[in-house]
């Protein structure tokens, strides 16, 4: 859905959260938290309240949005199972086309992340190639637990304002 920041500021809350609860995955919270913060001058304004709404809230609300993401490049995505912005994101830098090799490895990283830190493995995708995601994927073994959901609310932070300038026209 397209739409426009004008028209957003003008939605009621049921509206809102419905227009704006996909951005985070699976986390309609988010756009509801900050419905009251309205208007919005930009979408960048939009984006940092939303950001802004992610980093106050608790601890366990910030890992109930990671673990909500899909793995990457994992069985749902090769299943057809995902949301079709997460579809079109890992699509357009062609993890929908892995050879076995590359499947088995997204898998074997999937898994072992997902044992180190306890949600998946998340990055922008739009901002890499495949070769420079699995080179991350392995580099961010080297973090402490704080540290990598540190880094993953930022990947969510950046995958959220790509939605919204796909999303908010004008």
């Amino acid at each position: 859905m397209t739409t426009t920041l004008e028209m957003l500021n003008r939605l009621d809350r049921a509206a809102f959260t419905a227009a704006l609860g996909s951005v985070f995955e699976n986390s309609p919270w988010v756009a509801e938290k900050v419905f009251s913060c309205r208007p919005f001058p930009s979408v960048d304004d939009l984006h940092a309240a939303m950001v802004g709404a992610l980093r106050s809230a608790p601890r366990e609300a910030q890992l109930t949005l990671l673990r909500a993401h899909p793995d990457l490049a994992g069985k749902l995505p090769r299943d057809g199972a995902l949301r079709e912005s997460s579809v079109a994101e890992q699509a357009s830098i062609g993890l929908d086309r892995l050879t076995d090799a590359e499947a088995r490895r997204f898998d074997r990283l999937n898994t072992a992340y997902r044992r180190r830190f306890g949600f998946p493995f998340i990055i922008a995708v739009r901002r890499h190639t495949k070769a420079s995601i699995l080179e991350v994927f392995e580099s961010r073994f080297a973090h402490t637990g704080e540290e990598e959901v540190v880094v993953a609310l930022d990947e969510v932070g950046e995958i959220a304002r790509l939605r919204l300038r796909e999303r908010i026209t004008g």
